[in-house]
């Protein structure tokens, strides 16, 4: 079976080996964290750990920690009630929520007149490009940006932000909102009160000791300079991609991108050919945000950028990761040089 190379890190993170031993042993607590006795104490002292791991990784305290089922749900719990600018360029799970319309360069960068009326991105999942949040920025998705650029909540002057398991190595299906000291949010699940009162519900008690485990375990990896190795991996990649394939456009290059991730579009060579193409060569990449159940559509931010549908329609992105090797990089430079050399012929 032909070996295959993962370069969708942006999707999803493969899963830390810190956290599946840190979900194994959680799933033999047998207590309800919301009980007073020994078992259920213990299993509330296994969140209330995975808390302070999340806080002290994201630059928070433990009380702005408000667990959730994913990114998409803090989003939720964040903007329920609240009317905020925002730009095309957010995420979905944002942008069902404010009002897209400020402007966004041909970088893709915002420009941001209301910093407390605005929800603004730390870092896009499809291009890399990194926003500089004002201070006072209402909301900030920072899902992308946790664990591969230093952050810390306490000095960002965001008044809330949503961070993500899965894109840092741990578990799908559990998330946070970080809620400034003071502020409060309109609960959407009640019930029981947990969280605070801000998201009833028994606690995923496994899922969460994962994503703790996964926070400790990212924010070393960043200190010890990892995504250092990795942004130095991308850029020569782009530099392979670019020089095989000039007719190409690196978006958003001219601006501050995470470390890890190249958004390429070749006019005309359909994104979703080469997503499969790339596949059957044994590479996982995308076609743009995984959060979509599968959709292909043309991308928001690709067209706020001021892309025609044409190009935007042609883009893919290869996002790295900690564990990806120079070997993987030039496997998937020559694989998908093939590819668009037969795509330049077929166009001649």
């Amino acid at each position: 079976m032909r070996r295959r190379t993962y370069l969708d890190w942006n999707a999803s993170a493969p899963l830390r080996p810190e956290a599946r031993e840190a979900m194994v042993s959680a799933l033999d607590l047998v207590g309800n964290p919301s009980s007073i006795h020994a078992e259920g104490r213990a299993a509330r002292g296994v969140v209330e750990r995975a808390r302070a791991e999340v806080a002290e990784a994201f630059g928070a305290q433990s009380s702005d920690v408000v667990f959730t089922s994913g990114a998409t749900e803090a989003a939720a719990l964040a903007l329920t009630g609240r009317d905020l600018a925002g730009a095309p360029v957010e995420h979905d799970a944002v942008a069902a929520w404010v009002d897209g319309a400020l402007p966004v360069s041909a970088e893709g960068l915002v420009a941001v007149s209301e910093p407390t009326r605005t929800a603004l991105q730390m870092a896009n999942s499809e291009t890399g490009v990194v926003q500089s949040l004002p201070k006072g920025i209402a909301v900030t998705d920072a899902t992308q940006a946790f664990g591969k650029l230093p952050v810390a909540f306490d000095w960002s002057g965001a008044q809330m932000a949503l961070i993500s398991s899965h894109k840092i190595g741990g578990p799908k299906g559990v998330g946070a909102l970080i809620l400034r000291r003071g502020l409060d949010v309109m609960a959407l699940i009640r019930g029981g009160g947990q969280e605070m009162g801000r998201r009833s519900g028994t606690e995923n008690v496994a899922a969460i000791a994962g994503f703790g485990a996964a926070a400790s375990a990212a924010a070393r990896d960043l200190a010890e300079g990892s995504w250092e190795r990795v942004a130095e991996l991308r850029d020569w990649l782009e530099g392979a991609l670019a020089s095989g394939a000039p007719d190409t456009i690196l978006v958003g290059n001219g601006a501050p991108r995470l470390p890890n991730t190249i958004c390429l579009a070749t006019p005309g060579w359909k994104g979703e050919t080469q997503v499969m193409q790339m596949d059957l060569a044994g590479y996982a990449v995308s076609a743009g945000s995984a959060c979509s159940s599968g959709k292909l559509s043309r991308s928001r931010t690709l067209s706020a950028m001021g892309l025609d549908e044409r190009t935007a329609g042609s883009a893919i992105r290869v996002s790295l990761g900690s564990t990806t090797t120079r070997e993987e990089a030039e496997g998937f430079a020559g694989a998908w040089l093939a590819q668009n050399r037969k795509f330049r012929a077929r166009a001649a």
